[in-house]
């Protein structure tokens, strides 16, 4: 399955969820898609983002909460 995002992600962060080992981020995902606001407008990368391409680690960095859309 190929999503429509998935060519505009730099970092290949977008993986089918029939993947083994994906568990924890599908129930991480389905939480937050309900009170995330959706992506409606494509903006520059932020200016820090290849410092964080490939970066292990950034699980405990995670903040729930929402950004304020669009």
């Amino acid at each position: 399955m190929r999503w429509v995002c998935e060519p505009e992600c730099p970092v290949d962060a977008i993986k089918p969820d029939t993947e083994p080992g994906l568990e924890k981020w599908l129930s991480l995902n389905a939480e937050h898609a309900k009170i995330w606001p959706n992506i409606t407008v494509k903006r520059a990368p932020p200016p820090d983002s290849k410092e964080w391409e490939g970066k292990a680690g950034q699980t405990p960095i995670f903040s729930p909460k929402p950004g304020t859309g669009d």
